[in-house]
């Protein structure tokens, strides 16, 4: 039997297994999918929708080209990569999983990156939104706001040693870039505004087509968490995370890590949020170990924000191999640097008052995202469901015609 029968049979397997656990527990897998809906509902759509719309009139107005000129000396020498790989960068550092997947895909349909550069591009421009970071993680979890500054800066140090070992994986040929610099702003203004008038549309259907795709997009991603919540509370019901999780009490242990963690570290395997929840609640352990673990759980980011990824860059026609690749390397990086930093700024007590009064602002903005972003989500659907209306009737009416 050759290998690719024997991968048949396993998936085949591994579907009805599932269907017959959900046909068997039918309430833990509705409970989990509802959970799963409720954290996109109320959290998920709201925070990364206005960015999705963003990026794509930024590409459509030409603001990407004008990026990626002025930072093509950053980022052809540093990763190997064309300037509006920048852009990609500081967008997935704002917005958080999965826009710097989507935002890739979005340019490599567009021409503007190779096969090999986005898919390089793709392993380190995923980060955890900073908001999570300071307010969600550091705040409401470890009720420590100097620990955001650790979490933050090894989480952004990882990625950015993941886009450096990836730079190795390029195999075209250094260019040569011909553009002075003095003149690199002018040229960069023009090209920003050759590249509007290549794509020029009314602003409404740029608009309109925005919303959709953005929509669109974060439709699937809903489906990601709550297929995977569902997943989380089947396993759990039969036993499955427990003997996974003495699994890994072993290997904490093995590292001279306490064994507890292994249990608190599965959930963030599937989800991120819950998973530092879980670490952050054992008091019994060390809290360097607690730092180390979260911030190795923020770079592997969970296997439902990596699925929805692998499904933003597969509809694109690119591999994940490498994306998948970055996220232990970025594990490994991030835990790394958080052992190093957290003893670096627990001694250092300005860096506790700045980062206190910093994750006040942030912990506002989060409260008000939470109050409005069930109202924001509402009315974004009920927009996108007009949309669609509209463009099916003008379809019908243009055949009819």
């Amino acid at each position: 039997m050759n290998q690719s029968k024997t991968f048949t049979y396993l998936l085949a397997a591994g579907s009805v297994a599932l269907v017959a656990l959900m046909v068997c527990y039918p309430e833990v897998a509705v409970g989990g999918s509802i959970k799963g809906l409720t954290i996109w509902w109320n959290q998920v759509f709201p925070a990364l929708f206005p960015f999705f719309v963003l990026a794509e009139l930024m590409i459509s107005f030409g603001v990407v080209n004008f990026a990626g000129i002025l930072m093509e000396p950053l980022m052809r020498p540093i990763f190997r990569l064309p300037g509006i790989g920048g852009f990609v960068l500081m967008m997935g550092v704002v917005s958080g999983f999965p826009a710097g997947a989507r935002i890739t895909a979005d340019l490599y349909k567009d021409k503007k990156l190779t096969k090999s550069e986005a898919e390089r591009l793709a392993s380190f421009t995923n980060f955890s939104n900073p908001l999570f970071i300071f307010s969600v993680t550091a705040v409401q979890f470890f009720h420590q706001a100097s620990l955001g500054i650790i979490f933050a800066l090894s989480h952004y140090f990882g990625n950015l040693c993941v886009g450096l070992t990836m730079r190795f994986f390029s195999n075209s040929k250094k260019r040569t870039n011909t553009v002075q610099v003095r003149s690199r702003f002018v040229y960069a203004l023009e090209c920003m505004h050759q590249e509007r008038l290549a794509h020029n549309q009314p602003f409404g259907k740029k608009i309109g087509d925005a919303v959709v795709s953005s929509v669109t997009t974060l439709l699937a991603i809903g489906g990601f968490i709550a297929l995977f919540s569902m997943l989380y509370q089947l396993f759990l019901n039969i036993g499955a995370i427990n003997l996974l999780g003495e699994v890994l009490s072993i290997c904490f242990k093995w590292i001279g890590f306490s064994p507890e963690l292994g249990s608190a570290v599965i959930p963030g395997l599937f989800e991120l949020t819950i998973g530092d929840k879980s670490v952050a609640e054992l008091t019994s352990v060390p809290l360097i170990e607690q730092v180390v673990v979260v911030s190795g759980l923020l770079g592997f980011c969970g296997f439902s924000i990596q699925a929805q990824a692998v499904s933003i860059l597969s509809q694109a026609g690119l591999s994940s191999r490498l994306f998948l690749i970055g996220r232990i390397l970025q594990m490994i990086y991030s835990s790394i640097a958080a052992f190093l930093l957290f003893h670096v700024f627990s001694t250092n007590s300005s860096t506790v008052e700045t980062t206190t009064a910093f994750s006040q602002n942030l912990s506002v903005l989060t409260h008000r995202a939470v109050f409005w972003g069930p109202t924001l989500t509402f009315v974004v659907l009920i927009i996108f469901i007009l949309l669609q209306l509209h463009r099916v009737c003008s379809h019908s009416h243009h055949l009819n015609g």
